[in-house]
């Protein structure tokens, strides 16, 4: 494996944005977890201050990253993916995890709550690229072999993460598997087949849990469909994120004087902050936010189609499109689109194990960045689906 050397520095327009969004962020955070942060602490900057200590963390963790040669990582392949299933088996098989909302997401590690979902984020993409990279799919054939691997793996993974159960991040890992298969040449008719296939099981197991005690993810169902039949109680999160949204207006009612932070939305600091930026800054706030996640992913796509190397374009639109996935659900249960899934928005929510992660992909991109070619060559013709070819 030939070395390379950075041709080029970070590439700052990625740098910049992500910078910005950090900043806005931090903003929402305070606002929106001021009135959560006094009531359960006596301190309004609580929260924006544990997100400043996750921030600054991420960060040094970031520029790592961005030091060492992002073929370095690859040689954790394997095992960052052995050490993610066993933390989510240690999670879900054991007394060690950390129950909130229902589900046993987090698990204690030297003190410090770690949620192993978000290092499987990292850690399988990182594997598919390893693996679609040294076992190229070409023309349909020569597939038995990555798809051998890599499907037990993620059925392994998918099932572990869906146990917890967190069915959200179960459909953005097996959304970004799907989008980096898609990469190779495998025909199409398989990713169609592949729709009913795990689809069709996972409607199955969802309906499955009306009749069990906990049957929290079938109500979200019901909640989606008709919100304001349930308005006071399977269908409150939804419907006060709509009045949120609502009240926001154009302009919104200003930075700080959200009505729905006092109660009435749960959740208003983490999976529905997008909620409390339109209250709070209306139309014109949440547009403005858009703009400058449009403007990350679209530079960062543009950027890793110059990476020199199979494996940086893979690992590159890998973790783009894993934040991407993840930005697109949350907006989508914000506002509706999709049933409430308890997924972050990347770098605005408040989370620790999401930021610190979100600032280590970044950082592997900006990487990247610094070995992009000089001049876009005939690889990187306007086909995405051609990035691993």
């Amino acid at each position: 494996m030939s070395k390379l050397k950075p041709t080029r520095p970070i590439d700052f327009p990625i740098l910049f944005i992500t910078l910005a969004l950090i900043a806005f962020g931090l903003i929402m955070v305070l606002s929106a977890g001021a009135v959560r942060g006094f009531n359960a602490t006596q301190n309004t900057y609580f929260y924006v201050f544990k997100q400043m200590k996750w921030t600054l963390i991420g960060s040094l963790f970031a520029i790592v990253v961005i030091k060492v040669p992002y073929k370095f990582w690859r040689r954790f392949a394997g095992v960052g993916i052995l050490i993610s299933i066993g933390l989510l088996i240690a999670l879900v098989c054991t007394d060690a995890g950390d129950a909130t909302s229902g589900s046993a997401r987090w698990i204690k590690i030297m003190g410090i709550n770690v949620q192993p979902s978000e290092i499987t984020k990292l850690a399988l993409v990182l594997f598919y690229a390893h693996i679609l990279d040294r076992y190229p799919i070409k023309r349909g054939k020569n597939w038995l072999t990555p798809l051998g691997i890599l499907i037990p793996v993620s059925i392994l993974v998918l099932g572990l993460v869906y146990k917890q159960p967190d069915l959200g991040t179960t459909l953005v890992l097996a959304a970004t598997g799907a989008v980096m298969l898609f990469q190779t040449e495998l025909p199409t008719f398989w990713f169609l087949l592949a729709c009913p296939a795990f689809g069709l099981p996972l409607y199955y197991l969802i309906w499955r849990t009306q009749f069990q005690a906990v049957h929290y993810q079938w109500d979200r169902i019901l909640a989606w469909f008709d919100p304001w039949k349930y308005a006071d109680n399977i269908g409150y999160q939804i419907t006060n994120a709509e009045i949120a949204f609502g009240s926001g207006g154009l302009f919104g009612v200003g930075l700080g004087r959200s009505m729905q932070k006092y109660g009435f939305l749960p959740e208003n600091h983490t999976d529905m902050i997008f909620a409390i930026v339109g209250e709070e800054l209306g139309f014109v706030g949440t547009l403005f936010l858009l703009c400058l996640i449009i403007s990350l992913y679209a530079r960062a796509y543009r950027v890793i189609r110059e990476c020199p190397d199979r494996f940086g374009r893979l690992l590159g639109f890998g973790l783009t499109s894993s934040l991407a996935i993840q930005t697109a659900v949350n907006l989508s249960v914000v506002t509706g689109v999709l049933p409430v899934t308890g997924i972050t928005l990347p770098l605005i929510s408040y989370g620790g194990s999401s930021l610190v992660i979100t600032l280590i992909e970044l950082g592997l991109i900006l990487n990247i960045s610094r070995y992009r070619n000089r001049a876009p060559s005939s690889h990187t013709a306007t086909n995405l689906r051609n990035v691993s070819v």
